[in-house]
């Protein structure tokens, strides 16, 4: 079974969405001392994702949104109240066991893609894997599914610098897809992207949240916010509104007209 589908399957009915959510923020506060001032960039905020949800934050400079994304992705604890991910409370743990977590649970995709320049689209997908200890053989199975999963198994002795800028995105969903994470937490993934570039990545996470992936996308762009089931908008440290989308961008799009990525295994 394939990195875009492994251990969840076609969404065919509301399962996924049952039971207990894969993340609960519980009345969160983070504050930080700046000289004798206290900023509160979060001010006791609530918000539930269920599994298998594609759900979009939003917010103005300021409003919280990137310190959410931080305590979401285990880079940073809450002042006050409390984180749970995929049933584990995670709002006190050290920091070594905050990066285990990360590295176990959750896969990111950033703006800038952050891959390694010197390494080969193989490489880089692999360093999850190394850092969690599996064999050389395995890690070089699994990232290769990985990369032939997002339509890029001709692509996998190339560098970066050989590549365009939605192949280099396309890797660094591989990456954060190949330890197989309960979520998929996307910072301004389309960013550094044309138009057309951005459409074909919002397209591959089409793909990866009808097979069953957790998603979420911080962004400012209205259009790419769309392409979500559901929007959290925040505004000074809480949640504004939090409302799903009317006409999500791709939902009538038939599968096999989104893209490359491998089908369903």
């Amino acid at each position: 079974m394939d990195a875009l589908t492994q251990d969840h399957g076609r969404r065919t009915t509301d399962d996924l969405r049952a039971g207990r959510p894969i993340i609960e923020i519980e009345g969160v506060w983070k504050t930080y001392e700046m000289g004798p001032t206290l900023v509160h960039a979060l001010r006791g905020l609530s918000v539930e994702v269920q599994r298998g949800e594609y759900v979009a934050i939003m917010g103005p400079s300021g409003s919280g949104k990137s310190t959410l994304m931080n305590i979401i992705g285990c880079l940073d604890t809450p002042t006050r109240g409390r984180y749970v991910l995929d049933g584990e409370d995670v709002s006190r743990l050290s920091d070594d066991r905050l990066a285990d977590v990360r590295n176990r649970r959750i896969g990111f995709v950033f703006q800038t893609f952050n891959l390694l320049p010197r390494q080969t689209c193989l490489q880089n997908v692999e360093l999850p894997l190394v850092y969690a200890g599996v064999p050389g053989r395995e890690r070089r199975r699994r990232a290769a599914e990985a990369l032939e999963a997002v339509g890029l198994g001709d692509r996998m002795t190339h560098r970066p610098n050989e590549l365009s800028g939605g192949q280099r995105q396309r890797v660094a969903v591989a990456r954060a897809l190949v330890n197989d994470p309960a979520i998929l937490l996307a910072d301004e993934p389309t960013g550094n992207l044309d138009t057309a570039t951005s459409e074909e990545i919002m397209r591959l996470f089409e793909q990866l949240y009808r097979r069953g992936h957790t998603l979420l996308v911080v962004t400012h762009e209205h259009d790419i916010a769309h392409h979500a089931r559901r929007i959290v908008h925040l505004r000074d440290g809480l949640v504004e509104y939090d409302e799903p989308v009317a006409e999500p961008a791709l939902a009538g799009v038939p599968e096999e007209a989104l893209g490359a990525a491998a089908p369903a295994a």
